[in-house]
């Protein structure tokens, strides 16, 4: 089963860490809240929070970059302090993660939105609760996977297997975007690009370059170049934004 929600929406997910998911997904909604559309953003799941009682920082960058009206508590449902996978973090707090309300919260920020984005915690792989991962609870949510790779070596295995293990579990991949991609890169990067395009079984989305400042002035930059991707139309239309060329700005 999946969840029924009124907007597409995607779920973004990270090869390693490291490799700015979250900046790619607050770029991204930054980009689509600039072009005039109604953006919808959750953390699900957050761990190593300063201060549970709030937001963390992927959460905060998320919902400044889209704009967001939205509750804390939709945006950011579970928080958690230590620096671990979700199913410990929760253990340690002595709580644990419930994938139904995450589903409902999901479908009330939904309301009204015209996309929505929601970013996971670390890689598809991570435990969640038990025995439950990460890529159980993006299979259940029936959403497509935007990968985030780094454009370093090791990049071409962790990309591969990432989108493998979406296959596997019958998970939909919207497709793959590199990020940070240096002005003078090196053979690994440089030819990494070509080869994803080669042999992975996803779209390459998009190629993002390597910014500099703080968090916030690199996301302005990054929704920067993600409107001048070549592959622009192409990655809305992989993202189901295909039908909203119209109402785009």
């Amino acid at each position: 089963m999946s969840v029924e929600l009124p907007c597409p929406a995607v779920f973004v997910t990270g090869t390693d860490t490291g490799v700015g998911k979250t900046l790619v997904a607050s770029a991204l909604a930054r980009h689509l809240s600039s072009r005039g559309l109604k953006v919808g953003v959750m953390k699900p799941i957050e761990t190593g929070v300063a201060n549970p009682e709030q937001p963390g920082e992927d959460a905060r960058l998320l919902s400044w970059a889209a704009n967001s009206m939205d509750s804390e508590h939709l945006i950011a449902p579970y928080r958690f302090k230590a620096p671990v996978a979700p199913t410990q973090a929760a253990s340690i707090e002595k709580t644990h993660i419930d994938p139904v309300s995450l589903e409902l919260s999901l479908q009330e920020l939904a309301d009204g939105k015209d996309f929505v984005i929601i970013e996971g915690a670390g890689g598809l792989m991570v435990p969640v609760r038990g025995g439950y991962l990460m890529a159980d609870f993006v299979r259940q949510l029936g959403l497509p996977l935007l990968i985030v790779s780094k454009t370093s070596l090791g990049t071409l295995n962790h990309t591969l297997l990432t989108v493998f293990a979406a296959q596997a579990m019958d998970i939909p991949v919207a497709g793959i975007i590199l990020n940070g991609m240096a002005a003078e890169p090196d053979l690994a990067a440089e030819e990494a690009p070509h080869l994803l395009a080669m042999i992975a079984s996803a779209d390459l989305l998009g190629v993002l370059p390597e910014v500099e400042g703080n968090e916030r002035e690199r996301i302005e930059k990054m929704s920067q170049e993600i409107g001048q991707l070549q592959t622009l139309g192409w990655l809305l239309q992989s993202l189901g934004l295909g039908t909203l060329d119209g109402r785009l700005k």
